[in-house]
Parts: structure tokens; C-alpha cells; sequence
């Protein structure tokens, strides 16, 4: 007897589970959210799950709700007899949480993987992790997917000249450094310094951008203080051009301000998270099709490593 697939969608992400879906080539599930006066809620599967491998869509940026619906479809799901529970995580919140960079602080991140593998999650797909050891804080498989598989091609099929990759923080050097050997450039990095948090202080830019069109690569963007500094300063620097392509679009606060009065001349991101508004500089690279793919080699037990570009 075959198994059957069903891919459901939690309420902040039904947009991209929807199209997941229908890429993959079947309709969602159907969930249904109780919610009761109180603000507590409680989501159900309005269809059997019996026997069957189950998906459960969810980016898990704030509010906490969003982390919440997910382990209880999760619970859910395992408390109705599904065979297998996978939690498709677009965005892995909570991800810059992923060690204790000062005294009696929480490890954010790991006590998402403790949750998620006790609710009775089996395994985790998910992208472009704010630190790639997230991945070892669980126990059961985690396929790490990357945006450069939509945006490298991208940026080939823009054919910009002279085109210099640029990280927007030390913290991105290896990423940014991963798309300047594929596309056989120059590698810039910008070195911020800060005091508190989401506050850039002061920045310098290391390498050459005179005369360049500069990609700056991220995984986040959160405020958008660095990368908008830093796109100013290359241009004030002589770079001819600055677009960034970045994976996860929090863009929380003042963040669509800054991006409309900066010298970005365009934000390329995905739609692992909404926008809350629309912004003639913001594009969105939809990441359906990789996910619904990926989805159909770990129901068939095929190898997903062609989806890894870099």
C-alpha cells in the first residue's frame, strides 16, 4: 500500500504552503484554529492523517504564536497516528540565539530543537540557518536548504559588469565569500562596530568597490541599519551600483524607511516570511518550487544535493 503525502500549512505561512503545495503537485490540507476569547488557541486537521507522511509549513518569526501552532500541529499530528511528521521551516526563528555571547542568557535556538523534537517532529527542512550548527542541536535529520540556489542564477542573468560580492558584517564573510568564487569575483567586506543591539555605531568597507556593482549577500534583515549603511558607504566610496540580495525579510522597525532613502538601488529577498508592505525597491524570489522539490526526494529518498549550489 502506497503512503500517502499531505503537505498542511499553519496560519502565518498558508501563503507559501499553498504554492508549495500546488508545486508539489497536490492541494494543501485542510487545519482548522479554535481560538478562544482569551487569546489561547487550538489548531486541529480537518482530515484523517492516519498512516500518512505529513509537512507541516511554518516560518517561525515573531510572534510566539507562530512557534506555538506549529509544535501543537506537530502534537497533533502524532497523536493522530501520522507515520511521519515533518516540520518545513522556512524561516528557523530564534536562530540568532545559537550560543551564549554573554553571561545568563538562553540558547535560544536549541530549546526550539528540544521543543520541536519533543512535540514528535522526525525530521526538519528548513533554509538558510543563521549558523549553520543549529543544525547539530538535533536530533533527528535537518536539510539545510540555500537561497543561492534562486539567487545565484539570478544574479548570472543580470549580467552586471564588474560586479564585486560584499558581506555587510563579518559575520557573512563566508557566505558572501561561497558566491564571489561562483561567480569568479572580488570579495568586499564591511566591519561594523556596535554598542547595543541592532544599532551600528561606525563602518568601514575592506576591499575595492570604486567603479564596481556591489551584491551584498545576508541571511537577515532585520532593521536593515547595517545593510543600508553599508550600501551608502559603497556608494559614497564609488561603487556604481549596490543590490543585496538577502534570504529572510524580518524588516522590523524603521526598516522600510531606511531602505527607501538609502542608496540601495534594489532589496531581492524570498518569501520565507511576508512583507508587511509593498516597496517599489523590494523584490521577492518566491522559494515554493525548491521546497516542494526537495519535499518530493525526502518522500522518495532521492538525494537533494543538486539544490545545493553553494
Amino acid at each position: 500500500m502506497s503512503t500517502n503525502v499531505k503537505i498542511f500549512s499553519c496560519t502565518a505561512s498558508k501563503y507559501l504552503g499553498d504554492k508549495i503545495a500546488e508545486s508539489f503537485g497536490i492541494k494543501s490540507g485542510k487545519v482548522s484554529v479554535l481560538r478562544f476569547s482569551d487569546g489561547e488557541f487550538q489548531p486541529s486537521f480537518e482530515e484523517t492523517v492516519r498512516g500518512d507522511v505529513v509537512f507541516i509549513v511554518q516560518s517561525t518569526f515573531p510572534p510566539a504564536d507562530n512557534l506555538m501552532e506549529l509544535l501543537l500541529l506537530v502534537d497533533a499530528a502524532k497523536r493522530a497516528s501520522a507515520k511521519t511528521i515533518v516540520a518545513v521551516m522556512p524561516y528557523f526563528g530564534l536562530a540568532r540565539q545559537d550560543r551564549k555571547d554573554k553571561p545568563r542568557v538562553s540558547i535560544g535556538s536549541k530549546l526550539v530543537a528540544n521543543l520541536l523534537t519533543a512535540a514528535g517532529v522526525d525530521r526538519i527542512v528548513t533554509m538558510d540557518l543563521h549558523a549553520d550548527q543549529i543544525q547539530g542541536f538535533f536530533e533527528v535529520p535537518v536539510d539545510h536548504l540555500f537561497a543561492s540556489t534562486i539567487f545565484l542564477p539570478y544574479i548570472k542573468n543580470m549580467g552586471l559588469k564588474d560586479p564585486v560580492v560584499a558581506a555587510p558584517d563579518t559575520g557573512g564573510t563566508k557566505r558572501a565569500n561561497a558566491y564571489a568564487k561562483f561567480l569568479n569575483c572580488d570579495l568586499a567586506i564591511s566591519y561594523k562596530q556596535r554598542k547595543v543591539a541592532n544599532k551600528v555605531e561606525n563602518m568601514t568597507v575592506i576591499g575595492d568597490v570604486v567603479d564596481k556593482n556591489v551584491i551584498l549577500i545576508d541571511d537577515i534583515i532585520d532593521t536593515a541599519g547595517t545593510l543600508t549603511k553599508a550600501a551608502d558607504i559603497m556608494m559614497d566610496m564609488g561603487a556604481k551600483s549596490v543590490n543585496a540580495f538577502i534570504t529572510h525579510p524580518v524588516l522590523s522597525g524603521p526598516a522600510y524607511d531606511r531602505i527607501e532613502k538609502s542608496k540601495l538601488e534594489a532589496l531581492y529577498v524570498t518569501d520565507t516570511i511576508p512583507l508587511r508592505k509593498e516597496s517599489d525597491k523590494i523584490k521577492v524570489l518566491s522559494v515554493a518550487d525548491i521546497f516542494a522539490s526537495v519535499l518530493n526526494g525526502v518522500v522518495n529518498y532521492e538525494s537533494i544535493s543538486s539544490h545545493f549550489i553553494v
